[in-house]
């Protein structure tokens, strides 16, 4: 069996594999995106269970094969629990990790979008930040790292919403979600992001369309 290695990284999405194990997507900050096995992980009282479900952010330690990594062990740094409890987060939440997912490439170093994905979770959690501004920052920010946006915005918007954009994209992902928008102008921030977004991405995300259906239930 090959050196066994340690990665810092977030669970991405898990599928069960036989009658026990799970398959877990991984991104990393040193391997970028990874397949890892968590053998036993679905036995019930194993000690990867709780660390092999979406959101889980921590190091991992692995077994590297020809074609995969086998888990060995885990040292939790947040579950985001919180997200996961509450149906709206959840839907946001899920849709990054769709859309990181989307980008991750094995063997590229993830360290920026890793944070990026890291703190957005956060500002989900924040009540005075909302959701739809989350999103559109981390759509924004993760299109800019992997260079499929443009300088200003299109469609004329407000100086608010130009403002917006020019501050996501110089801004790193620490600090990124300290501001808050007007009504009118995170329309228009939002709705130049989408336009971005269907301008570069070629695809459609389960979670978003779920996300979708819910925000137009409610409002």
């Amino acid at each position: 069996m090959r050196e066994q290695i340690s990665v810092t990284g977030m669970v991405l999405k898990t599928s069960p594999v036989g009658e026990y194990d799970k398959r877990l997507v991984i991104l990393t900050c040193e391997r970028g995106k990874i397949t890892a096995f968590a053998r036993g992980a679905r036995r019930p009282g194993s000690t990867f269970m709780a660390c092999s479900g979406p959101f889980v952010f921590g190091k991992f330690a692995l077994y590297e094969g020809r074609d995969a990594y086998t888990l060995v062990q885990s040292e939790v740094e947040n579950y985001f629990r919180e997200i996961a409890e509450d149906m709206e987060s959840a839907c946001y939440g899920s849709y990054f990790l769709e859309f990181a997912d989307y980008y991750g490439r094995e063997n590229m170093e993830a360290l920026e979008t890793l944070k990026l994905l890291y703190q957005s979770l956060r500002a989900l959690l924040k009540p005075a930040i909302p959701n739809c501004l989350v999103k559109a920052v981390f759509e924004l920010k993760l299109m800019e790292l992997n260079g499929e946006y443009t300088e200003r915005p299109g469609g004329n918007p407000g100086d608010s919403a130009i403002y917006a954009w020019e501050y996501v994209l110089s801004t790193p992902a620490e600090k990124l979600y300290t501001f808050v928008l007007k009504e009118d102008a995170l329309r228009e921030f939002s709705r130049c992001v989408e336009e971005n977004r269907r301008r570069f991405v070629d695809k459609s995300f389960h979670a978003l369309d779920i996300l979708k259906v819910l925000v137009d239930n409610v409002s």
